[in-house]
């Protein structure tokens, strides 16, 4: 075994981007929707629904994301307290997102050149992505009585990331792989269709956008706002996704990496501590060869810190000669 001090020259570090599917087993387009009519039924069905890949009769069903509804001003749902006006599970909603993403509960949400006081959010299962959404790959169909809207980020028109709060945002808009369609993608009154958060796994819908005529860049989605059954609302979205059948995302992860480059030079590391060098009782080596022509084969590379404690191990794919005519370079990625 033999050591050699790396120098800060010996280190670069990079990053690099990797894209996958979004949705459990590989698929890249969910076209079936379904709901847990359990969840449904329990105290948190006044909030969201969850939607998942299969029945409840599959075996291998899994939540791919949830809807809910969320009104500033508390409607759709019905009041906790019926003395209390605008305190429902929407408005609750509706808060719980604006703390989330504007960080200033007296912010309102700006679809674009639109202000919006209610909205439809899908979060996406934490368990879907490791990382963040990927930007540009969102393409969702939502259907209903006006028609249907093909709806994506319009990452790919921009040339500058926006934030709110510490989160990135995108517009949502009329368009397919991260580019509108024509113009800004917006509906001619009500701005965008919504916000897409690629860090926080979040697509707000911009409920007066949607709920608009086809006239106005709507699909005629609708939006109770009545002090209603809580569900409904969310039932309402369901169904334009049911009708849509079409639902495409994919996550994104960086990858850190450090490569560090160990230079074996011509005169370095030609010799070995192996008893097939050395004589056990006189300490001699053994072959005259071994002196003026030694031959070695490196197959394993250590990584100490100063205290000599081994930190990391790369294996050699296959054993790597070495002799006093012969420099290498031996490449070590390490991941994190």
């Amino acid at each position: 075994m033999s050591f050699k001090r790396l120098e800060t020259d010996d280190f670069v570090i990079s990053a690099d981007s990797i894209t996958g599917v979004c949705w459990d087993k590989g698929v890249t387009t969910l076209t079936s929707f379904f709901t847990s009519s359990v969840q449904a039924a329990a105290s948190s069905g006044d909030y969201y629904l969850n939607i998942q890949d299969g029945p409840d009769s599959s075996t291998s069903e899994s939540v791919q994301f949830a809807i809910a509804y969320g009104s500033k001003i508390g409607s759709g749902s019905i009041p906790y307290n019926s003395g209390v006006t605008g305190k429902s599970p929407s408005s609750t909603i509706y808060g719980q997102y604006r703390t989330m993403i504007l960080e200033d509960e007296n912010t309102d949400f700006a679809f674009g050149d639109y202000t919006g006081t209610e909205f439809f959010v899908i979060s996406v299962d934490r368990a879907r992505f490791k990382e963040s959404l990927f930007p540009g790959s969102l393409n969702l169909h939502l259907s209903a009585s006006e028609g249907e809207v093909v709806l994506t980020d319009n990452s790919k028109d921009v040339i500058t990331n926006t934030f709110v709060g510490s989160n990135r945002v995108y517009q949502i808009v009329s368009g397919s792989n991260g580019s509108a369609y024509s113009g800004t993608g917006y509906t001619p009154n009500s701005g965008s269709y919504g916000w897409f958060l690629p860090d926080t796994g979040l697509i707000l819908l911009n409920a007066m956008a949607l709920s608009g005529s086809a006239a106005a860049g709507g699909i005629g989605l609708s939006v109770t706002r009545a002090n209603t059954n809580n569900l409904t609302n969310n039932q309402n979205l369901y169904n334009a996704l049911v009708e849509g059948a079409n639902f495409q995302l994919n996550s994104q992860e960086t990858i850190t990496s450090d490569f560090v480059f160990i230079r074996p030079r011509s005169s370095e590391f030609n010799y070995s501590e192996n008893p097939s060098f050395i004589s056990g009782s006189t300490g001699e080596v053994i072959y005259n060869d071994f002196i003026n022509n030694p031959q070695t084969y490196v197959t394993t590379v250590g990584l100490y810190n100063d205290t000599n404690d081994l930190l990391a191990v790369a294996k050699l794919s296959k054993p790597l000669i070495k002799d006093f005519t012969k420099e290498s370079l031996i490449r070590v990625k390490l991941d994190f």
